[in-house]
């Protein structure tokens, strides 16, 4: 056999794997209807993640309050406090905010985004988003995340006291 005839064939058989792996991608694939499905199953699960990490500051800082977040802005939660503070005869705010959504499903990207904002005393402490394709979500690191953002947020909070 030429070396000719063994190209082509190389050639063959890399047009045929090429092939099967895009059929195999292609069966992989999820559909829209599958995609709005598993970003609705996994928003549900963040967000009770998110209301059971946030729920408990309130229990440690007395004063701030938890509300439920829903709509444009995604699912989750938050929890903020408003201190006042009389120096001198002078009045100042002081407000302190922790929010946590999991975004509304977006068609063109596919993803399950986490997003999560944290104010300190009026600073901004963090303002953080994390996502992944939809087809391959780890969700347990989006667990992880949760519980990372709320306990960081908590020790900030606490050191500037």
């Amino acid at each position: 056999m030429s070396f000719d005839d063994r190209l082509r064939q190389a050639i063959e058989r890399g047009q045929k794997r090429g092939e099967a792996r895009a059929h195999e991608a292609q069966k992989r694939a999820m559909t829209e209807e599958e995609c709005k499905r598993l970003h609705s199953q996994l928003r549900l699960r963040l967000s009770e993640q998110i209301e059971a990490c946030i729920k408990r500051l309130p229990n440690v800082f007395p004063g701030f309050q938890y509300e439920t977040i829903y709509g444009d802005k995604g699912w989750g939660g938050a929890c903020f406090r408003d201190d006042l503070r009389i120096i001198g005869g002078q009045r100042s705010s002081n407000y302190s905010r922790l929010e946590m959504t999991v975004r509304p499903y977006s068609p063109p990207l596919h993803v399950l985004e986490l997003a999560a904002k944290g104010t300190i005393r009026n600073k901004e402490a963090f303002n953080r988003n994390y996502y992944e394709k939809l087809e391959e979500v780890d969700e347990a690191k989006f667990h992880d995340l949760i519980d990372a953002w709320v306990l960081e947020y908590a020790e900030m909070f606490a050191a500037g006291k």
